[in-house]
């Protein structure tokens, strides 16, 4: 443990943090499957109609955008807004500053799917995160913050 910010633990407790950790993350993804499975929404979908939801709003987002967001190659965020768009659940038009690109924003059928994810997300988390008080989902939320800038910080 080389941060003065963290408590001495032993091996065993720190291996048992990693773990619960990680335990909680897949049964959140596995959760999250379980709500896309009925759209046939992969992950990667569902995250991009999100990104064009929080950053599209007025219809300035360009794909390269999209890509940044999401932490992936220009020609991933492609492919991933074709199948939203052939959904029907986004769309592209020509961006007028600059000819060459197109900006991407939601359509009304991405926006209300977007919601009812939004909505099935929140029932998830009330259910996940129910055991805890409203100051302990508070605290948690705070600490994994926390970590995951730090990790940022040290290289992710």
């Amino acid at each position: 443990m080389t941060s003065g910010m963290t408590r001495d633990l032993d091996e065993p407790a720190r291996n048992e943090l990693g773990q619960l950790v990680q335990r909680t993350a897949r049964m959140l993804r596995r959760a999250n499957l379980s709500e896309l499975e009925p759209y046939g929404l992969s992950p990667h979908q569902s995250r991009a109609l999100g990104v064009v939801s929080r950053h599209g709003a007025d219809g300035s987002l360009r794909l390269s955008t999209v890509a940044e967001h999401l932490d992936i190659a220009p020609r991933s965020a492609t492919e991933v807004i074709d199948a939203l768009e052939e959904r029907g659940l986004v769309r592209r038009t020509p961006d007028p500053a600059d000819r060459r690109a197109v900006l991407i924003s939601l359509t009304d059928d991405g926006r209300a799917l977007r919601r009812r994810l939004d909505r099935a997300r929140a029932r998830r988390s009330d259910e996940v995160f129910g055991a805890l008080t409203t100051k302990e989902q508070q605290v948690l939320r705070d600490l994994l913050v926390r970590v995951l800038d730090h990790g940022r910080v040290a290289g992710d």
